[in-house]
């Protein structure tokens, strides 16, 4: 079975939705953002090779679900729009079942949520959206609604592009690297901790953080994916 044919339509799509949508370390490397999707950055995304991601999305491109710009861009058209979106809030709503019901911890849940995500019918995921309290949230700061998520972008920025100086409150959290998700947590940097810059140095890529438990050095990669909320 090819790379590809692992990742699923779904996954492609919820790849795909974040990069329209971008954000810190979901922007499309060299673009400065806010530019369609490219087919590498999904491959890198999902740790694919480039030709397997081309492969997935010819596929998605012929299902009405994408459409290539002049650039080959994907870009989702209004159905893989709306099933992208179905397919994120899912997620979210999985993970805070995982982690209010089930007792796992905020790192394993977007783990086990992506592997629990074709076993729950919309059916079940809305009766446990109610069971829940209809969180507003997902463990790692992410809008459980999507166009609450869209609306919130303008209010954020990624830790990257904050002074020494500034002071902020850690909103999100990078979700599709697993190994810095559970870093993020280790180092006690997550959702409504308030941190200080102490030193910033993006040309060497290291950021220096006051936290309350104390400072935290953070390397360009994670301080592109923790989403802050600056406070004046």
């Amino acid at each position: 079975m090819s790379t590809a044919q692992r990742h699923g339509i779904d996954e492609y799509l919820e790849t795909i939705y974040f990069l329209a949508f971008p954000i810190g370390e979901y922007r499309p490397r060299g673009s400065g953002g806010g530019h369609p999707t490219v087919a590498s950055r999904v491959a890198e995304m999902l740790g694919v090779s480039r030709a397997s991601a081309g492969e997935m999305l010819k596929r998605l491109e012929a299902e009405g679900l994408v459409e290539r710009g002049e650039q080959k861009q994907a870009i989702l058209t209004v159905t893989g729009r709306a099933r992208a979106e179905k397919v994120v809030r899912k997620h979210r709503i999985i993970e805070c079942w995982l982690t209010g019901f089930l007792g796992y911890t905020a790192g394993e849940a977007h783990i086990h949520a992506d592997e629990l995500g074709d076993s729950f019918t919309e059916d079940m995921i809305e009766r446990i959206n109610e069971k829940l309290g209809r969180p507003e949230r997902c463990p790692h700061g992410w809008p459980v609604e999507t166009a609450a998520e869209q609306a919130e972008n303008a209010e954020l920025a990624p830790l990257a592009e904050l002074a020494a100086g500034e002071h902020a409150t850690i909103v999100r959290l990078a979700e599709h690297d697993g190994d810095l998700l559970h870093w993020f947590y280790d180092q006690g940097l997550v959702p409504g901790v308030e941190i200080e810059v102490r030193a910033a140095q993006p040309e060497a890529g290291q950021f220096v953080l006051a936290l309350p438990e104390g400072e935290r050095s953070v390397a360009d990669k994670a301080a592109a994916g923790l989403y802050v909320r600056r406070i004046a």
